[in-house]
């Protein structure tokens, strides 16, 4: 069973491909999340494969993924193998320690951590922009050899340096992501321009009910997790945040429609 959180795609596409190697269907995280039990259960095979794929936000876990494990019951887990597969622009930091101690409170043992180095797609903060397109465009070649190999350790029970940790992690998923989690989640500054035609796209694809059309606009309630699926899939790039990304590029994944 994949369970596997997205916004701009890439998350997605690994999640395919892995589903597609090894056999397991796909769960989505956002959709199973506008359940209203408390706890969400999902049973497992004695022989099944349990992997997490989703992106890596601040360098910690997509918040909504570590909301879900918060809900999640195995039935019949009994030391089955758990994978964790984190799709980051550059590094990941300690994303796998954090990933590791949210199932962990669930009784759950995670097995093993592996990164994909997939295009840049944050540009909400000053400083931060998508690649050039010759490094959106060599990111996109070299991803899947890395998941063929990824697809190999899960195969062969191998724990190999499929993780890129990257500089100062403890700084930056003990310290950074924490301000990242409380700060940056809720409130929001996103706006739509006079360029939108209220096709309703962003309404239809956000994740967690945050924008809804109101006079054929679109209006952000203060539960943005700030997965920028918006403002990245909008046909017309009508949407902006706050006066920062005027000038900045966009992104999704080319085969996720």
């Amino acid at each position: 069973m994949i369970f596997y959180f997205t916004g701009t795609g890439n998350s997605l596409w690994v999640a395919k491909s892995l589903g597609e190697a090894l056999g397991e269907p796909l769960v989505s995280i956002a959709d199973e999340l506008h359940k209203e039990e408390k706890d969400l259960v999902y049973p497992v095979r004695p022989d099944e494969k349990i992997l997490f794929v989703y992106p890596v936000h601040s360098w910690g876990p997509a918040v909504l993924v570590t909301r879900f494990i918060s809900r999640l019951t195995l039935n019949g887990y009994a030391g089955q193998p758990v994978y964790s597969v984190s799709t980051c622009g550059d590094e990941c930091g300690y994303t796998d320690q954090l990933i590791g101690k949210s199932l962990g409170k669930r009784g759950i043992s995670l097995s093993a951590a592996y990164s994909v180095i997939m295009p840049n797609n944050y540009i909400l903060l000053p400083g931060f922009n998508v690649d050039s397109k010759e490094v959106e465009e060599r990111k996109l070649q070299d991803a899947p050899l890395r998941v063929a190999e990824i697809i190999e350790a899960i195969r062969e029970h191998q724990q190999d340096a499929l993780y890129h940790t990257g500089s100062m992690p403890g700084l930056k998923s003990y310290w950074i992501y924490p301000l990242f989690a409380h700060l940056a989640i809720g409130s929001n500054s996103f706006r739509v321009t006079d360029a939108c035609i209220s096709c309703g796209l962003c309404e239809r694809i956000c994740p967690t009910g945050t924008i809804s059309m109101q006079d054929r606009k679109p209006v952000w309630a203060n539960t943005c997790v700030q997965c920028v699926a918006c403002i990245h899939r909008c046909p017309v790039r009508a949407i902006e945040y706050g006066k920062g990304t005027f000038k900045k590029g966009r992104y999704h994944h080319p085969v996720i429609k």
